[in-house]
């Protein structure tokens, strides 16, 4: 195995973890200001109020994190599953079970996932809730079940492992040299795996039992980076030395400590610096048995005095100090050595290498070293991925660049795609099925600084890129999708399901669908907003609705007084089906008007009552 396989798959895990926790982190601080507030040795002993560190720590986090993993591969509904296999795992031990939420969690989502994908399009019409529902139920028993007698036992087995090798470390004075392996990791973006897959869940044990925990100030202390930047401060010179100031402020104060690794990179030695002044820092707070009541998040001094116990301060800031000030000697002597040679543009150089390290620890924009497609995916592959395609198709070919531009169902993502564009709800699939793609997660497909982000990302492989200008769709004369009676004006409706159902309608009563691809336009419009911006919304089916239709078809409906789709107000809502690439045509037209048109104007097109002219415009757009 590849020394870059090995790193992605870190990267990967980190990510996952990274995912389950950082969305819940308000609530781990807020567990943290209740635990070193209220317990009997924080700084104002409340008794009635300290009875909920326990019940927070034991469960509430643990469940949040199982359902945070469940529902980050299977939406909701592993969620939920997620969750119930974490209670499971909960009652079978006496730890709190972070690391079994870690697992079960998102394994219990994938598990569902994949029941629901094999029972897809089997249901008999109308038992679709009911066989739905008691597939999770059913299978989220077997996972409880399952969680408590075999998992619990795992999880507290291997727990117990880590901690007796932790102490073993420490029982042998070697603890510091933890720092050999944190700090290198931070500035190539592993930190996630390492902070949260072991040093949270065996933080927050210790802190348990002994009210505070040095874990937390393993991969947090911001006093390594800070000796860095002060060494720049004190001995670079020009641009880069008046840069440290306003970095030191952010790093010390914001708690972002990815502003110190550009100034790492640019002298690769200097992580010497970093972990030198880590070895000291964790040294001191050994030492001093220094700890916190929970992770400080961002790493900033601020969060670090916040989470401090009653009595720890002199401790944590005697750690930092000494890290500060062991790092700052050490990169002193190279800042010297480099400061009359290093160029001024090293530091924006560093500081785009660490851009790229960043993306790419997240699975998002890698630079491609060759684009041969670009894809734009939704859950159907038409109507706001077609129309996001197009727009974007646009703006390269007018800076003459000839790589194609298409949009495909989620599903159907062909094997030589180099960059692919997908709503945020849908990205951990397109990852699934493509994860040698880089990934752009969206909100809104026409959102054009997409656009800018990919140029960026093409850079001077553009004009080496491999792949002849797009193919022209053989689509149908548009006369044959969008017909007059297809257009209707002057149209009302209470809510957004109601303009759907009567765009649906028009596309059943022209012979173009079967009445049951309303039925997945509403579904589609229930898990993704078909809500394109300025005054339009394009609904069309899920996936599972192609089967439903016959003939590409379009309708379009006018709503003088508008119809509220939550992301917000459409006047115009046209009606999809696209049989093969049939549509495609009409969807570039429509790419067009959003394109030309500011809402102001689409408004006042909606108020027309004038049917042939709205089917002009589309012929002439």
């Amino acid at each position: 195995m590849s020394e870059n396989t090995v790193k992605q798959r870190i990267q990967s895990y980190g990510r996952a973890l990274s995912s389950m926790v950082m969305p819940n982190i308000g609530a781990f601080i807020a567990w943290g200001l209740i635990t070193a507030l209220f317990i009997s040795s924080g700084w104002l002993p409340n008794e009635k109020f300290a009875t909920l560190v326990g019940p927070m720590l034991t469960y509430m986090l643990p469940v949040l994190i199982g359902y945070t993993g469940g529902k980050n591969v299977h939406g909701v509904r592993g969620g939920v599953i997620g969750a119930i296999a974490t209670i499971g795992v909960i009652v079978g031990a006496n730890i709190p079970m972070f690391l079994g939420a870690m697992i079960l969690g998102p394994f219990a989502g994938w598990v569902l996932k994949k029941v629901d994908e094999s029972i897809e399009g089997k249901i008999p019409a109308g038992f679709e809730m009911l066989v739905n529902n008691f597939a999770l139920g059913i299978l989220g028993a077997l996972f409880a079940m399952f969680a408590m007698q075999i998992m619990g036992p795992v999880v507290v087995g291997l727990t117990n492992f880590l901690t007796a090798g932790v102490h073993i470390i420490v029982g042998k004075g070697l603890f510091p040299l933890v720092s050999l392996f944190i700090e290198p990791a931070k500035i190539l973006f592993l930190n996630n795996a390492i902070n949260h897959g072991i040093l949270g869940p065996m933080g927050l044990s210790e802190a348990r039992e002994l009210g505070k925990s040095v874990f937390f100030l393993l991969e947090t202390n911001p006093g390594p980076g800070l000796g860095v930047l002060l060494a720049y401060w004190m001995f670079a010179k020009g641009s880069i030395k008046e840069s440290a100031p306003g970095s030191i402020l952010i790093h010390f104060l914001g708690g972002i400590h990815e502003i110190y690794f550009p100034y790492v990179l640019m002298n690769p030695v200097l992580v010497l610096a970093v972990i030198g002044g880590g070895i000291s820092g964790v040294f001191t707070f050994n030492v001093l048995k220094a700890g916190l009541v929970a992770a400080p998040s961002p790493g900033s001094i601020i969060a670090l005095m916040a989470m401090t116990p009653r009595g720890g301060h002199f401790a944590v800031l005697a750690g930092v100090v000494v890290s500060t000030v062991v790092s700052f000697l050490i990169a002193s002597v190279f800042v010297k050595r480099a400061a009359a040679h290093m160029s001024e543009d090293a530091l924006t150089t560093a500081r785009q290498e660490v851009k790229d390290r960043k993306l790419e620890s997240k699975g998002l924009a890698v630079k491609p070293e060759k684009v041969e497609l670009i894809v734009y995916a939704c859950d159907a592959g038409m109507g706001s991925s077609a129309m996001g395609a197009s727009m974007l198709g646009k703006r390269l070919k007018a800076k003459n660049i000839t790589i194609p531009v298409k949009n495909y169902a989620i599903n159907e993502i062909p094997a030589n795609a180099s960059i692919v564009v997908s709503h945020e709800q849908l990205t951990p699939r397109a990852k699934e099925i493509r994860p040698g793609a880089c990934h752009i997660s969206v909100t809104d497909f026409l959102d054009m600084s997409v656009a800018d982000k990919i140029l960026g990302l093409i850079g001077a492989t553009a004009a080496e890129a491999a792949g002849a200008p797009g193919e022209k769709t053989a689509g149908k004369a548009s006369g044959t999708i969008l017909k007059k009676e297809n257009i209707l004006t002057g149209q009302r409706a209470a809510t957004k399901e109601e303009a759907v159902r009567l765009a649906g309608n028009v596309l059943v009563k022209g012979g173009y669908v079967r009445p049951e691809y309303v039925d997945s336009m509403l579904k589609r419009e229930s898990e993704v907003s078909t809500y394109l911006g300025k005054g339009l919304a394009i609904p069309h089916c899920a996936g599972d609705g192609k089967s439903a239709i016959i003939k590409s078809g379009f309708s379009v409906l006018l709503f003088p007084e508008g119809v509220d789709f939550a992301a917000g107000k459409a006047y115009i809502v046209c009606g999809i089906a696209g049989k093969n690439d049939e549509h495609i045509d009409l969807i570039a037209s429509l790419a067009n008007l959003v394109d030309a048109y500011e809402e102001k104007e689409i408004k006042k097109l909606a108020a027309s009552k004038d049917v042939d002219a709205v089917y002009s415009l589309f012929e002439q757009k």
